[in-house]
């Protein structure tokens, strides 16, 4: 499993249920890399997409304790086991945890690479990432050129579980 995210010099994510800052590459890397395959999220991380719809082209599993039922576009899980049963289910695809906080944390024990966009400065956040560059069993495997975005600088970054 891989997870994707876009985070702050913090590890920061969101703040409010809404995302930090949208660049527009990495929104398009996101779109480019999920789509054809399966995206597992939490609840809240569904309800703050466009219409609280799930993604186009993508197998959307949402984890969550609440008592939620689907529409029809998404798959909803109540337990990790659940979702892991669930994704036995599509071999030939990618499986990307795409958020929120309690997602990213549950999952990253079996996650064995991260793509992040990092963005080199902080914002005022209320949910965050696992720190991989605290994390020993985590390390940088391709980092790519900085780029800027209006004010916003940052780097796409691969990290590798060691």
């Amino acid at each position: 499993m891989i997870l994707i995210a876009c985070v702050d010099s913090k590890w920061g994510i969101g703040y409010k249920n809404e995302l930090l800052v949208r660049i527009p590459s990495d929104q398009k890397f996101f779109r480019t890399t999920t789509t054809g395959n399966v995206c597992i999220m939490g609840r809240k991380t569904l309800e703050s997409f466009p219409g609280q719809k799930p993604l186009k082209d993508r197998v959307n599993i949402v984890l969550t304790k609440s008592d939620m039922t689907s529409k029809g576009e998404e798959i909803i899980v109540n337990s990790i086991d659940e979702c892991l049963e669930e994704i036995k289910k599509y071999p030939d695809k990618d499986i990307y945890v795409i958020g929120g906080q309690s997602i990213y944390e549950q999952f990253l024990p079996y996650c064995d690479k991260a793509y992040i966009t990092k963005v080199d400065r902080e914002f005022c956040a209320d949910a965050f990432f696992p720190n991989l560059d605290t994390n020993d069993e985590w390390k940088i495997s391709v980092e790519g050129e900085e780029q800027t975005y209006f004010d916003n600088t940052f780097t796409f970054l691969t990290y590798e579980r060691v």
